[in-house]
């Protein structure tokens, strides 16, 4: 039997060996060994060392990486192995420091003796909690799957919607084609009417009249700017002559200036010198027995007159020839429309320009009576019609927009997810508030006992971190809300969105973390992935 004195420098090496590991990381551990001549090299390959210099409580390498257990060097990590558990780094400044770390459940941060183990114990409640988060992730990952099914839904309507208005819109594009040409044709049998109607004595008369207030207003203005300026002369002479030294002639144009103009004598003027600024008396108005006849006041004149010169004579024109005709709208020829069938409307339209043409001829009805109406149904008809295939092309470019966005990563996810949240609106109160946020359009602040509610930001974009990929779990973990209303003296309202898992679309907590800056935060079950190998993390116990 070999003596166990024998045996005792061997004890010694293997206890030196682990005490060598302390804090070392599984991944890192075939690093630490001896080399053949007893020296050990740093990880960062600067130097070598005595292997007995590792975890000496001193700090050899420039990296520190002599010293993983001891946290004698600055910048160093403390691995704690917690078996049973899940291993955990920590801080090397924390080692040695007297105090259990939450993170090292195997005490291996303190001296022996120092903290107990309890891994066993944090091992049975991570457990616990785990297994909670899996039935929650479950039961959430299966909402999560109808708002998927919802996205394809959206996706096979907006396609039909596409198809649907792709047809519309060629049908309304014939018939915006047809109805131009019903109008063009219409308009070109009107033109002489037209031109006939132009050579009547009123339309003549209010051209003339026209021109006449033109001229007038014109010369108008001319007199205003000689008014101003000779009363800008007058007052420089009266502010700045010398009664005492000026001759009569000078003395009697100020006397009739300030007659004129309501202003005292300048020798008159109290609470100021005689070059002083005086405002005009107002004087009464003088009477005049056609005002309630006349409306047009000064300030109309000043105001509505260049919108009267620049009417359009000639819209004006048929427009009178429409009225003093009305009667006449109700005749069986051109109401026909309303005793046709629907199918042959549109062949009687097509034709009705060549009849009406063909009555004139004979001399059974007079063109120039129906032209300019005909003109402008037919005209009106078309413009209708374009507004509609305008509508329709707009409804459509409208679909395809919201058809992209369905599954694109930077609007509704991947797989759709989100569309089903589209505007969807929660809440929650907080104080005297109610602060309702609707996804992806905007957050408000409601007062409870009145006052006015606050915008506090309209949706700008998903996770704005540039080191996190759009499409990632932690990409729609985080929505940025901007432009609220501004604060009083101070900047824009804004909104960060904080999202987590869960079985409902839940807002949490509101938080004002400066002025202004708020932040949300809430749960939905879209980002609650299903429980897969690809998804569920491993534990390393």
């Amino acid at each position: 039997m070999i003596p166990w004195l024998l045996l005792l420098p061997l004890f010694t090496q293997i206890s030196a060996a682990v005490e060598k590991t302390l804090g070392v990381s599984p991944a890192l551990l075939s690093k630490y060994v001896p080399l053949p001549s007893g020296n050990w090299k740093c990880l960062d390959g600067s130097k070598e060392i005595s292997w007995a210099f590792v975890n000496d409580d001193s700090c050899d390498c420039l990296d520190g990486s002599d010293e993983p257990g001891t946290g004698a060097c600055l910048n160093t990590e403390f691995y704690c192995q917690n078996k049973g558990h899940i291993g955990a780094f920590i801080p090397g400044s924390r080692v040695n420091d007297g105090l259990c770390e939450p993170q090292c459940c195997d005490g291996s941060d303190e001296r022996p003796g120092v903290c107990k183990n309890v891994c066993k114990e944090a091992s049975e409640e991570y457990r616990k909690k785990r297994e909670e988060e899996r039935k929650l992730r479950k039961t959430a990952s299966k909402i999560r799957s109808t708002y998927i099914q919802f996205a394809h839904k959206e996706k096979k309507r907006l396609e039909s919607v596409i198809e649907s208005l792709v047809k519309d819109i060629e049908v309304k594009e014939k018939e915006v084609a047809r109805l131009k040409e019903i109008a063009d044709r219409t308009e070109s049998i009107s033109q002489a009417a037209l031109e006939h109607k132009q050579q009547s004595p009123l339309y003549q008369s209010i051209l003339d009249h026209a021109e006449a207030l033109s001229a007038l207003q014109r010369e108008h203005k001319k007199h205003l700017e000689r008014e101003k300026a000779l009363g800008d002369i007058l007052h420089t002479l009266r502010s700045n002559y010398n009664p005492n030294y000026q001759d009569m002639a000078v003395l009697e144009a100020v006397r009739g200036w300030e007659e004129l103009a309501g202003l005292p004598h300048i020798g008159e003027v109290e609470g100021g010198e005689a070059g002083d600024n005086v405002p005009l008396k107002e004087e009464p108005p003088t009477p005049n027995s056609n005002d309630d006849e006349n409306p047009w006041t000064p300030e109309r004149l000043n105001n509505e007159l260049d919108t009267l010169l620049n009417a359009d004579y000639i819209s004006l024109l048929l427009e009178h020839d429409e009225h003093i005709r009305a009667p006449r709208e109700d005749s069986l020829l051109f109401d026909l429309t309303a005793y046709l069938p629907d199918s042959l409307v549109p062949q009687y339209e097509e034709i009705r320009g060549t009849l009406v043409s063909w009555l004139t001829k004979l001399g059974v009805v007079r063109g120039d009576d129906t032209a300019s109406t005909e003109s402008s149904r037919a005209r009106q008809n078309f413009l209708d019609a374009e507004n509609s295939l305008k509508s329709a092309r707009d409804e459509k470019r409208q679909a395809e927009d919201d058809l992209a966005e369905v599954f694109n990563i930077h609007r509704f996810g991947r797989d759709g997810e989100w569309k089903k949240l589209d505007n969807h609106c929660i809440q929650t109160d907080q104080g005297d508030y109610t602060y309702e946020l609707c996804l992806f359009k905007e957050a408000k602040q409601i007062p409870k006992h009145g006052g006015s509610t606050f915008n506090l930001g309209r949706f700008e974009s998903w996770n704005p971190d540039e080191s996190i990929k759009p499409g990632e779990p932690e990409f729609y973990q985080k929505q940025v809300y901007k432009h609220g209303t501004r604060c009083w003296n101070g900047p824009e309202r804004n909104v960060i969105l904080l999202l987590s898992c869960g079985t409902e679309n839940t807002l949490l907590s509101v938080v004002e973390l400066e002025k202004c800056e708020y932040q949300f935060t809430a749960t939905t079950p879209a980002l609650c992935l299903p429980l897969d190998a690809d998804n569920e993390p491993r534990d390393e116990l």
